[in-house]
């Protein structure tokens, strides 16, 4: 009676670990990560899609310290922030390089040469991106943001300025698509 007790009582916690993560795409994300110390929560997840096909190219997740609805707010945040991007699909560094110049462009218009300078360094770091590989984002404030790709440390882009730009990326007024930006909100992975 004890073993089964036991058992009953692994099956509920693995249950219940389970139904705490988020899923989109056959992609789970748990709803805590501990980044650099710091107890971060699952803000939202949402699929980004591209081309007029609606070809789904990745699953993007966002933790922060204080969960929110208000873009402005986890934007303008002054706290520890990852951003996640896992790839559905692979995609060649060119087509990374060239989507996320245009969108520093859109984010900022007038293309202030530091800022333009620190998007170079970024593309740098890129590479081609396979199915199941992740690109990941470290918003330190004060000092940046921290660079992964493919599990693999590239290092700081330095400064809250590109910090926040990049973050407004995804979730400022005209992000890569409405649904990747609704569900890093909170709102449905669609």
């Amino acid at each position: 009676m004890r073993a089964a007790s036991a058992i009953a009582g692994f099956v509920l916690a693995l249950s219940t670990t389970t139904a705490t993560a988020k899923v989109c795409k056959g992609i789970n994300f748990p709803d805590h990560a501990v980044v650099e110390g710091t107890d971060l929560t699952l803000n939202g997840i949402g699929l980004h899609k591209a081309t007029f096909l609606r070809v789904d190219v990745y699953v993007g997740a966002l933790y922060v310290a204080a969960t929110s609805r208000d873009p402005n707010t986890l934007i303008n945040s002054d706290r520890p922030q990852e951003l996640i991007l896992h790839f559905l699909r692979s995609v060649s560094v060119n087509d990374v390089r060239d989507q996320w110049t245009k969108d520093f462009v859109h984010v900022v218009p007038d293309r202030p040469p530091s800022l333009m300078q620190r998007v170079a360094t970024l593309n740098t770091w890129l590479s081609d991106m396979k199915s199941n590989q992740r690109l990941t984002f470290v918003r330190q404030p004060g000092e940046g943001v921290k660079v992964v790709v493919g599990g693999v440390r590239k290092g700081t882009i330095p400064g809250d300025d590109f910090s926040r730009v990049f973050m407004s990326i995804w979730l400022g007024a005209a992000p890569p698509s409405a649904a990747l930006r609704a569900g890093l909100l909170g709102g449905p992975c669609d």
